[in-house]
């Protein structure tokens, strides 16, 4: 199996999983909390039939990737990011962040700058600030991640299955995803390991992104679901895009947050455009 080895901090190498299909313009995908790069299934299945080469990685300590004990802190998984674009010497590269993976990003540009990278994309992103402050009064209470961290540290099981549902708006008059796709996605999250699972609820719910953002200097697209109960639009991408130049926001209509999977078409469709 592919792997690329990332050495941060002095640690030993931390071998990052990817998966690298088709031809053409190179696209990262930067999959979300819990998931894995698996996530993005419906996008490499269909994008390299138009010209675009499509690269998938598992964050350490999800999917196939190794597992340290320590290294969550969003300048180490950025610093993996770029020892993947290193390793497979990627120019030119379109990123595509879902959720926590536009931290990753973000984070890429105030380390990096734009080496390597000529387009962005985040989709359902944490970005700019999840937390209250006092100069980001409409955050979520630290209380709330507090709560969210001792049901995963007490029961991770019964935590991800609800949060699982409240990824894609379930309720009892809303059932856009059938329950084989719910147990499929539900597998793929207890696989990771509990303590990145945690440590990465902690980064992506404390750190504040609002400087890393100024950074980015490429053209970006921001694509949020106005029904988006994880990650709110009017806390994260409605506050992106002014701070990210020449930014373009698109907002979809009725989506929540997992949209790369209820609106997969109309998603696959934006990106082979704007890429």
């Amino acid at each position: 199996m592919p792997f690329i080895n990332s050495v941060q901090n002095n640690e030993k190498p931390v071998r990052i999983y990817y998966e690298d299909l088709g031809k053409g313009k190179p696209v990262v995908f930067i999959h979300g909390w819990p998931l894995s790069g698996s996530m993005w299934e419906y996008q490499v299945t269909q994008l390299p039939q138009h010209g675009l080469r499509c690269i998938i990685y598992d964050r350490r300590g999800f999917g196939q990737s190794d597992r340290p004990f320590t290294g969550y802190d969003y300048n180490t998984l950025a610093s993996d990011l770029k020892a993947l674009l290193d390793e497979l010497n990627l120019n030119g590269v379109t990123l595509v962040g879902f959720s926590m993976g536009g931290g990753e990003i973000a984070k890429y540009f105030s380390l990096y700058g734009d080496a390597r990278v000529s387009k962005v994309v985040l989709i359902s992103a944490v970005v700019p600030f999840l937390l209250k402050t006092d100069d980001n009064p409409d955050g979520v209470p630290k209380e709330h991640f507090a709560a969210n961290q001792k049901a995963m540290m007490d029961d991770r099981p019964t935590f991800l299955e609800g949060f699982n549902k409240d990824f894609y708006s379930l309720g009892i008059l809303n059932q856009p995803v059938s329950e084989a796709y719910l147990t499929s996605a539900l597998n793929k999250a207890m696989d990771a390991s509990p303590v990145a699972t945690i440590e990465c609820a902690k980064s992506f719910s404390s750190t504040d992104f609002r400087k890393d953002l100024l950074k980015i200097n490429v053209p970006t697209l921001i694509i949020h679901g106005d029904k988006d109960k994880t990650v709110p639009i009017k806390l994260t991408a409605e506050k992106s895009v002014t701070l990210i130049e020449g930014a373009v926001l698109k907002v979809y209509e009725g989506a929540p947050h997992g949209l790369w999977f209820t609106d997969k078409e109309k998603l696959n469709q934006d990106l082979i455009d704007f890429i």
